[in-house]
């Protein structure tokens, strides 16, 4: 059975879905003001994998991620740069699904937008009201935090403690310094939709309450995002969707850890951040994505440019075993029951690389015997896939600039290829031919020019293998 760590009473707990073999899944989107970063790759194949590996278990999941396109942030951004806030939004929107594509991340069932379920907000905000847990006040509408008696239980934090921390901004109107807003009143020149309490438009906390409430029903299963995003957004969330509906939100709470550099954590406040395209460009996206999954997901993960040259390494052993033992027959029963047993443990990825490495090492091992590896091969590919790690796709900046170099080198020595990896098995087999008619020389130049553009090969007994160096 699948245990998970439940933020919500911070404990393992079995996983048991409300209705048995479907699991309904929302993940907190970007909030699409700017370039998506190294900390929006981390939670995408976070979660992208726990849909992945649910799905492997024998679940059907209904998965769900927003898109939030009016906000405080997109609004200043796109003042800042000239332009209406719905093009910003729209071309930061596309940004984040094209890089988020080349980590290979599937995409979500629904992708709902915040401006397309403004009706489903202003309906909730009226239930809200209804009961007593909203008011509207100078054009905005706040949600009454003292009434929500269990407010904290998520977070674990207590309301009078936060008072002591609580302001209230210039313009607002709410009556105590903890209430949030769900309305915001229309300002000059801002986005707005009308409502019964004027033109504006939604809090932040609202839309994801409403849209999860679309797609999924109340309650659903799993409720995920970052770490980041448990105070206060997800506390206001449980407290306005209970108290809009009665009963519980979400059963279960995921949150993955954040990346830190350095030691600290990223934050778009410090400008300590690490544009995620760009590392894509630089690693490739398998191997970014492989450096994702060197930690479990509700850990910190440390970033620095060694790490991803470690994942590419990594990435390339992959590959080179595949090339050596092409997947077939059935996969080894025991790599796959202890890979089953280290994942069901709250989706533990950085174990489940350690079971997918060490079939690879052994693998390598009988094919240097001159023994078979097909069954672990087989294991090798379907753990491979159940991760979403594509040794196909193509790794974007950092595959052309490899092709480049390598068919400068091969046109050398007459190789042709269409990609790569082609031309990388042309040069070797070139290189091979060379040193069985005893010609060191063009051997040696081949090992060197491939050296120059980061490629060690490695001579044995069953073959020659390569790596990054």
């Amino acid at each position: 059975m699948i245990h998970i760590y439940n933020t919500l009473g911070r404990r393992r707990q079995p996983l048991q879905p409300s209705e048995p073999d479907h699991v309904r899944m929302y993940v907190c989107g970007p909030t699409v003001q700017s370039e998506p970063h190294l900390g929006h790759g981390r939670s995408a194949v976070a979660f992208d994998v726990i849909r992945r590996y649910l799905v492997w278990r024998g679940f059907r999941v209904t998965f769900v991620r927003n898109i939030t396109d009016v906000d405080d942030k997109i609004i200043q951004e796109a003042g800042r740069r000239g332009m209406p806030p719905e093009e910003l939004a729209a071309e930061m929107t596309a940004r984040f699904r094209e890089t988020f594509q080349a980590l290979n991340v599937a995409p979500p069932d629904a992708e709902p937008a915040a401006t397309a379920h403004i009706g489903e907000m202003l309906e909730m905000i009226a239930r809200l009201e209804e009961r007593g847990l909203a008011y509207p006040a100078g054009g905005d509408v706040y949600f009454r935090v003292r009434e929500k008696e269990d407010y904290g239980k998520l977070s674990g934090r207590d309301p009078d403690q936060l008072l002591a921390g609580a302001r209230v901004e210039p313009g607002e109107a709410k009556r105590d310094p903890l209430d949030f807003a769900l309305w915001k009143g229309a300002k000059p020149g801002e986005p707005s939709w009308e409502s019964p309490w004027g033109a504006g438009r939604p809090g932040w906390h609202i839309e994801c309450s409403a849209m999860s409430a679309r797609y999924l029903g109340i309650p659903f299963d799993i409720h995920a995002g970052g770490a980041d995003l448990i105070f206060p957004h997800h506390e206001n969330e449980i407290a306005q969707s209970e108290g809009a509906y009665g009963e519980p939100f979400a059963r279960y709470w995921l949150h993955n850890g954040m990346v830190n550099l350095q030691g600290e954590k990223m934050s778009k406040s410090t400008g300590r951040l690490i544009d995620l395209a760009g590392a894509a460009a630089r690693a490739g996206g398998a191997a970014l994505r492989l450096f994702f999954l060197r930690a479990a997901y509700r850990s910190p993960l440390e970033f620095s440019p060694r790490h991803l040259d470690e994942a590419a390494a990594n990435l390339e052993r992959l590959r080179a075993f595949r090339r050596r033992s092409p997947a077939g027959g059935t996969p080894d029963r025991a790599v796959m029951a202890r890979f089953t047993e280290v994942m069901d443990d709250d989706f533990n990825t950085a174990e489940g690389l350690a079971v997918l490495f060490e079939a690879v090492r052994e693998g390598n091992v009988r094919l240097d015997q001159g023994r078979p590896a097909d069954g672990l091969a087989a294991a090798a590919a379907e753990i491979t896939a159940v991760l979403g790690v594509d040794l196909d796709g193509d790794d974007g900046g950092k595959s052309a600039a490899d092709a480049a170099g390598l068919r400068a080198l091969a046109g050398v020595y007459d190789v042709t290829g269409d990609d790569a990896e082609q031309l990388l098995a042309g040069l070797v087999e070139a290189r091979r031919r060379a040193r069985e008619s005893r010609d060191w020389a063009t051997a040696d130049e081949i090992r060197d020019g491939l050296s120059r553009l980061g490629i060690v090969l490695e001579d044995s007994a069953g073959g020659t293998r390569w790596h990054r160096s």
